[in-house]
């Protein structure tokens, strides 16, 4: 590692370190002036979620809700954010880290545990928001395999160099503590990120990282939170171009939008995750209907989801409100891999630089 790349880290756990102990102290000083310990949590209501027209992703309004430990009914969980901060604060003194099932297993052994996942995994949200941090920041980390990515770039992993391009067919691994890897060199000019797995290797088995100069990787699925911060970054870092490619569905524009502009839910970490400038080269209605697909109909629940797309303050920009219409209006779906109808290679050989002269 770096010098540089070790006073960030140095820095990092000294901004997360000074930030719990400081909730801890913020309670002992209310005790000692004999008023009652309050602490002030912003609200993640969807009142308080607010689209950031200029900034392009979703970010937290400015309300908040107070715990107090004179309201009988917010003991507990003032309880469960002191054991949940003391516990993070503990992990980034000693430079560990524990997933998010790890903890609520430790919680076990508190006097004021959890009654079941989706309580830890709350109450861990709302040290985030109230720090102001991310929970990676704090020693959490999530139990999901990271994206794959594949094409010529070198990494620098603790004192472990990387090189994707050796790394096996099924690329490099993405970190959950992406933000203490560094990018050492890269020959590449832009980034495709693809849902499936099965379309990242049929990418690598016809070689389009060398067709396209590209970055290969693959989403499993909903990215996850190291996988977002990753393309941010080398968005941002490296100056490299991101397209995301998806199924021709309500639920792959999701996938897409999510990275494009952050999501509801992360409203107070979008400005670490959201890749505003990426751009969606995935399946869409007029795709559908220019290269005669294989389709699905869509579901009552599709029809309903896409409605849902249309008023999304994310969805407002011309081209997205046509290719939901023309979705709805033609009743179908397909997916990445129908363009096998064509052959396994007609998606990298013809589909993907149609598409990317397009939108270039």
């Amino acid at each position: 590692m770096t010098k540089v790349a070790k006073n960030r880290k140095v820095e990092r756990k000294k901004l997360s370190y000074n930030k719990l102990k400081g909730l801890g102290e913020e309670i002992i000083e209310d005790v000692a002036k004999k008023d009652i310990p309050t602490l002030k949590v912003p609200s993640r209501g969807t009142s308080n979620i607010v689209y950031d027209d200029v900034k392009r992703y979703f970010v937290l309004g400015d309300r908040y809700g107070k715990r107090s430990l004179g309201n009988v009914k917010q003991i507990k969980k003032i309880g469960q954010m002191v054991h949940l901060a003391n516990f993070c604060k503990n992990l980034v003194e000693i430079e560990k880290t524990a997933t998010i099932r790890e903890m609520y297993y430790v919680s076990e052994g508190w006097d004021i545990g959890f009654d079941n996942q989706q309580e830890s995994n709350n109450v861990g949200e709302d040290i985030e928001v109230t720090l102001g941090m991310s929970r990676e920041d704090l020693g959490l980390m999530p139990e999901e395999d990271g994206a794959s990515v594949y094409g010529s770039i070198v990494f620098q992993e603790g004192d472990i160099e990387i090189d994707a391009l050796k790394s096996g067919k099924s690329g490099y691994t993405i970190s959950p503590t992406i933000d203490e890897v560094e990018f050492l060199d890269h020959n590449v000019e832009r980034v495709i990120a693809v849902e499936t797995m099965g379309m990242f290797h049929r990418m690598v088995q016809e070689n389009a990282y060398k067709k396209f100069n590209t970055l290969i990787v693959g989403l499993k699925g909903q990215a996850a939170r190291a996988t977002r911060r990753f393309l941010k970054r080398v968005n941002e870092e490296l100056n490299l171009p991101v397209y995301v490619c998806n199924d021709g569905d309500p639920w792959g524009f999701h996938i897409a939008m999510v990275i494009i502009s952050g999501s509801a839910k992360l409203a107070h970490v979008n400005h670490d995750l959201a890749t505003p400038n990426a751009k969606f080269l995935g399946v869409t209605a007029s795709d559908i209907v220019n290269y005669e697909l294989p389709t699905d109909p869509l579901k009552e629940v599709d029809i309903l989801r896409l409605k849902e797309l249309a008023s999304d303050p994310r969805y407002q920009d011309p081209a997205w409100q046509s290719e939901i219409k023309k979705m709805i209006k033609i009743g179908k779906k397909a997916e990445q891999q129908s363009f096998s109808k064509y052959g396994l290679e007609y998606v990298v050989d013809t589909y993907f630089p149609e598409k990317l002269e397009m939108l270039d």
